[in-house]
């Protein structure tokens, strides 16, 4: 019995209505209306094919799908605000990520939750699936894990591995405070930034923002500033705290470190009291970008900020991570790349910047979503800096 809107037992829901049946669907790209055309598409014609990738299986690039899907692969154990929730229940998220990657990208998606969360299963697995794909979408798996499984598929595969969670987020994130320090007369070298939270997202933010030239970074936790002072650091977080508050020799609580800030970026979740964002220095930059609830609410963020975002959709100045993995992948499958690099990444963080273009205002720093230069631009941007580092193949 096919379910239908009026059927299922939240009907009447909007959001659940919408999702009746899931939101993906096959759909052949050649006709087959009679037996010459069957003849052409499978059996014998389809043998032909067969035999000559065989041959050379660089064919795949020209006589298949390959070269424009991407595999979508979760494990659940970090989806949205939620946790972990397992692979079943990621799965709306994961058919959600091949809408957007097709509606903005032209890149075909396939969800795949895997039900495992074992770092070596996981890694074999997307191993083997990998000849069916041209690309793969790390998502929502939870941190330490998600860096170890990064790492080494992007050491085994030939075909770009990206983190969204991670690399999605940063990019965009870097995109925004571009244009922020520019309404506010700052310089990357001069500005001092804090970032809460060192999973995923917080890693990634804070590598980005050193390749764009942040010298004054620290990251926190729960426990305060990032410092190889303290003696209870992962080995992820011991690494970003080299590369981040030991250069300054800040450490402390986020309270202190937010004392004369310029930027705060919030990946975290949590609540952060408004007598710290009110320490801040004037004219300050609060991006709040947990969900649903931003670590400083708007309201409050804007009596002691001039440039606030968070990454809701129902305030200004998303950070939304559908600005960037489309746009990277089109532009990775375009030339076919081996590799998403970190020149790649800022590349498509310069083209997003630049879009905004003399529109800037405190409530636009970044472009709209359903901009529709924003998929060609970071394609364009992105394919060009493949080829300037060496990882295009045409």
């Amino acid at each position: 019995m096919t379910d239908t809107p009026s059927s299922h037992p939240f009907a009447g829901d909007p959001v659940f209505d919408l999702h009746v049946g899931g939101k993906l669907e096959t759909v052949s790209t050649v006709p087959l209306t009679g037996a010459e055309e069957l003849s052409m598409a499978y059996t014998p014609g389809v043998a032909l094919v067969c035999e000559a990738i065989a041959a050379d299986p660089s064919m795949t690039q020209h006589y298949t799908w390959v070269p424009n899907t991407v595999a979508i692969v979760s494990d659940g154990t970090a989806v949205l605000g939620l946790g972990d929730i397992g692979p079943a229940a990621a799965m709306p998220v994961m058919e959600g990520k091949a809408v957007l990657f097709k509606q903005f990208g032209g890149v075909d998606g396939v969800p795949i939750c895997l039900d495992t969360t074992d770092v070596e299963e996981i890694i074999a697995t997307v191993e083997r699936l990998a000849p069916s794909f041209g690309g793969i979408n790390l998502e929502d798996i939870s941190a330490p894990r998600c860096f170890e499984i990064e790492d080494r598929l992007k050491a085994s595969l030939d075909i770009p591995v990206f983190h969204d969670d991670q690399h999605g987020t940063a990019v965009v994130a870097l995109a925004a405070l571009t244009n922020a320090l520019r309404l506010t007369h700052r310089t990357f070298a001069t500005t001092r930034v804090v970032i809460s939270g060192a999973g995923a997202a917080g890693v990634a933010v804070a590598k980005i923002l050193i390749e764009a030239g942040i010298t004054d970074l620290v990251v926190t936790d729960r426990k305060g500033v990032l410092s190889s002072q303290r003696g209870d650091l992962t080995p992820v977080k011991k690494a970003l705290a080299e590369m981040t508050a030991d250069r300054t020799g800040r450490t402390g609580t986020l309270a202190e470190a937010l004392v004369g800030a310029d930027a705060y970026i919030g990946v975290s979740g949590g609540t952060v009291p408004e007598e710290d964002v009110a320490a801040m220095a004037s004219d300050a930059i609060i991006f709040g970008l947990a969900n649903p609830t931003p670590e400083v609410h708007p309201e409050v963020a804007r009596r002691h900020a001039r440039v606030v975002a968070t990454g809701r959709s129902d305030f200004p100045n998303q950070i939304n991570n559908v600005l960037a993995f489309p746009g990277i992948f089109r532009g990775a499958f375009d030339v076919r790349a081996t590799a998403i690099t970190e020149g790649m990444k800022l590349a498509a963080a310069q083209a997003l910047a630049e879009l905004v273009g003399d529109d800037l205002s405190e409530d636009r720093i970044i472009p709209s979503p359903f901009d529709p230069r924003v998929g060609p631009a970071v394609a364009q941007a992105v394919a060009q800096a493949a080829r300037d580092e060496g990882v295009a193949r045409r």
